[in-house]
């Protein structure tokens, strides 16, 4: 990709994506302490799907009362395993989902005061819009059996489902075929630290320079 690419939006944007357990949330949030505006679409869904959420009518009235625990909120355990063994299934529920989460991450967006804007979208490459709407795309990278344990870890999920989660997303070499842009995430905070603090810069001199292209045909 070039350096800048022509994203519809009046702001400079990056599509922040990786594989799950690639440590997308902690770049996210390093980001943010440098004065990034972060829009979640992870955060955002979540939101919709909880208790009282938007799209919580829509999601019962498709899949009945028991696509909600005992909370209200939607049971994305069962509904995991159902999107995973029924292809319609996951149709139905994108078709939910997809419009509410797309319209909320604009609104996010367009009231946004960071230095520049970062969607941070799990399923970015796989999605197939998300690369022309972002100025650049950042993939956060580590290894596969890295993944797998940080999810172990983190969820309490079996090696066989993490495995399976990352069957379903795009391949490592796909996501770096996407970027413009990739962090490595194989160590720790310390390594990370100084990757995104040059990403910052160069992040910056684009929105100044993109601001003062808007300004020139004011």
């Amino acid at each position: 990709m070039e350096a800048m690419t022509q994203a519809a939006t009046p702001y400079f944007s990056i599509g922040l994506t990786g594989g799950i357990g690639c440590g997308k949330s902690t770049v996210a949030n390093l980001f943010a302490a440098r004065g990034a505006t972060i829009v979640d679409t992870d955060e955002i869904a979540h939101s919709l799907t909880a208790p009282g959420g938007a799209a919580m009518p829509a999601l019962l009235a498709q899949f009945g009362d028991g696509a909600a625990d005992a909370r209200g909120a939607m049971d994305r355990a069962k509904m995991r395993e159902l999107v995973f063994s029924d292809p319609q299934a996951k149709a139905r529920l994108e078709a939910i989902l997809h419009p509410r989460i797309r319209a909320a991450t604009l609104a996010a967006a367009a009231s946004a005061t960071g230095s520049y804007v970062i969607f941070a979208v799990p399923l970015l490459v796989e999605s197939g819009g998300w690369v022309e709407r972002v100025n650049r795309v950042l993939v956060i990278d580590c290894q596969e059996s890295l993944q797998v344990v940080r999810v172990m870890q983190r969820n309490g999920l079996s090696e066989a489902q993490v495995k399976a989660i990352m069957a379903t997303q795009a391949t490592r070499s796909m996501r770096l075929a996407a970027a413009d842009d990739v962090i490595d995430n194989n160590g720790d905070l310390a390594a990370l630290e100084p990757q995104i603090a040059l990403l910052h810069e160069v992040y910056l001199a684009f929105s100044k320079r993109m601001a003062g292209m808007a300004s020139q045909h004011l």
